[in-house]
Formats: C-alpha cells, sequence, structure tokens
C-alpha cells in the first residue's frame, strides 16, 4: 500500500471515530436521543473506502466501540458485546451498504442514501418481537412500535443530515486541498 493509501485511510479512520465519539453526548442530553453520527458514518465509510473491507470494518468497529462506552455510562458494566444488538449492527451494514452505491458524492445522493439508511432502521429495529414484549407480536403492534419510534428516527434524519454535512462536506472540502486524500482514477481526471 502507498504511502498516499495510507494517508487517506488514516484521515478516513480519524473522521469515522471523531465522529463515533459524539455519540457519547445524548448521555449528557437524553434529547439528543438518536441524534447520532451512525447513520452518515455508515454511508460515509461506504461511499470512501475503496476497499470494501474496510467500509464495513471501521464504520462497525467505531459502532461497536463507542457502545462498549456507551453501554458502561448507562450501567457502570463494560459490555463487549450484546446480542440483542444484532439486528442493530445488520441494519448498519445496511447502511453502509447503502454507501457503497454511492458513485458520486452530492447533496442528492447522499441525502437519499441516508433517507434509505433511516427507512431500512426504522422498518426493522422496530419490529416488536425483536426486542421484549413493549408491543404485541402482531401487525398492529408492529405499527404502534412504528409510531412511537418516529420521534427517534426524527432525530436520526437530524443526526444524519448534520453529521453526515461534517464528514462529507468536510472530506471533500479537504480532497480539494490536498491530493493526497484523493483516489488515483480522481488525479487521472
Amino acid at each position: 500500500m502507498s504511502q498516499k493509501n495510507n494517508t487517506r485511510t488514516l484521515v478516513l479512520i480519524l473522521m469515522i471515530f471523531a465522529a463515533a465519539a459524539m455519540r457519547l453526548v445524548s448521555f449528557k442530553f437524553p434529547v439528543l436521543s438518536n441524534f447520532t453520527p451512525v447513520g452518515a458514518i455508515a454511508l460515509f465509510g461506504g461511499a470512501y473506502f475503496s476497499e470494501k473491507w474496510k467500509a464495513y470494518l471501521v464504520p462497525v468497529a467505531a459502532l461497536l466501540i463507542s457502545d462498549i462506552f456507551i453501554n458502561h455510562l448507562y450501567t457502570s458494566k463494560w459490555v463487549l458485546f450484546n446480542i440483542d444488538s444484532i439486528w442493530m449492527y445488520l441494519c448498519f451494514a445496511a447502511m453502509v451498504f447503502i454507501g457503497t452505491l454511492i458513485k458520486k458524492v452530492n447533496v442528492a445522493n447522499v441525502a437519499l442514501g441516508s433517507l434509505a439508511g433511516v427507512l431500512i432502521h426504522w422498518l426493522v429495529i422496530d419490529l416488536p418481537w425483536l426486542y421484549g414484549t413493549l408491543y404485541p407480536h402482531t401487525l398492529a403492534g408492529y405499527g404502534q412500535s412504528l409510531v412511537a419510534a418516529i420521534p427517534f428516527e426524527r432525530n436520526m434524519v437530524f443526526g444524519d443530515i448534520l453529521f453526515g454535512t461534517i464528514l462529507f462536506g468536510g472530506f471533500e472540502l479537504a480532497k480539494s486541498k490536498y491530493n493526497v486524500l484523493r483516489t488515483e482514477r480522481q488525479l487521472a481526471l
């Protein structure tokens, strides 16, 4: 791997982990529940890592590590992984996949990708038979769960807008100033 690729990869990793650290803010400000960078991180990793294994590994690792700290803040216990979270991680991987489909980074493509990711998260995470018995395990219960989740999903949309703007906009700005962040293909154009 060339020094140029190492620099680009390192910058992408640092940006993703810095954004993931922002998830800890919701502990102090519960009103920001689900106003997080997770969707933006997933799309960003999917869109910018040329090696797809990194596109999945880095954002999922950032989510997992930040989950460990968030769980510790709420429970005072170090929980490395909770099997109940598998559906959340699968939704997150689906968001990374959506990011890999973004071939041209622009506001419309990122916005559509973000909305698709939030929709997937909303439809999957709120299945009432996945997490306990708060809602009846029926179609009506699913509808109740979806309606109850609207404020959280709205916060996710707003989080994606803010953090997507910071991540995508920041990296595009940096690429315009530093050739080392561009891919070989982009330099050839």
